[in-house]
């Protein structure tokens, strides 16, 4: 088992400084959103609420709404100086488009009244769990949805050999310092990995959605130490 984490904001970024510091921490990052909008927009339907949980400043919401503008968006997370953020970037879109939730993690979020979401998207927010942690979030997920409801999400993920492991963080160590980091940073960055969070492998995380009851489970995108999957209830 592995120990469980503070159930409050632990990412190693600052609110504040959150969307400048992720894009040169993590690979293709910006693919994420990208990915999950061009997915929704493959869909048979067009969704009416969507619950981006886990939603940090706000970024996917922003890029999501220009595409999907009757879309009705449910933002939540653990931290609420990160729903601040959120609402700063987004005063923009319309008060009947938006609406923010109590700070929460997935897993203690205890439901929404009157409204069942056609999506739920977690990007990369439940990697600090431990696996029981991230089970129960996954179940909360899954009975929160409206029945063919889609669940995306995007995760750091465990290689499957210690040799890949090693080369994964050099990817990654390659990466952050080609973008100018600080070396001591990227070291303590890279020191996280099972101390801070606790990526599982893309086997593991396809077995447990498949355990939620999802009757569809998919790989969505894969690079190195990250992945992404969607699954139909």
């Amino acid at each position: 088992m592995q120990p469980a984490q503070p159930q409050n904001d632990t990412t190693s970024h600052l609110p504040e400084d959150f969307d400048a510091r992720v894009v040169s921490t993590i690979p293709y990052y910006q693919a994420f959103h990208r990915e999950v909008i061009n997915l929704v927009r493959a869909l048979p339907f067009k969704p009416d609420v969507w619950l981006d949980t886990g939603c940090g400043t706000g970024s996917l919401v922003h890029k999501a709404a220009e595409e999907f503008p009757d879309t009705r968006f449910l933002l939540m997370d653990p931290s609420e100086n990160m729903l601040e953020q959120a609402k700063i970037k987004l005063s923009s879109l319309s008060r009947e488009q938006l609406v923010f939730l109590e700070p929460s993690p997935t897993q203690g979020f205890s439901g929404i009244t009157g409204e069942r979401p056609d999506i739920i998207t977690a990007i990369q927010c439940h990697h600090y769990l431990s696996r029981e942690e991230r089970a129960e979030a996954i179940d909360v997920c899954y009975r929160l949805l409206k029945d063919d409801g889609i669940y995306i999400t995007f995760e750091n993920i465990r290689p499957f050999t210690d040799r890949g492991i090693i080369i994964g963080k050099n990817y990654v160590r390659n990466f952050q310092l080609a973008l100018e980091r600080d070396p001591d940073d990227v070291e303590k960055n890279l020191a996280r990995f099972d101390v801070e969070y606790f990526p599982i492998t893309v086997g593991e995380h396809l077995e447990l959605l498949r355990g939620s009851g999802f009757k569809v489970v998919e790989l969505l995108w894969y690079s190195y130490m990250q992945a992404g999957f969607y699954c139909i209830k």
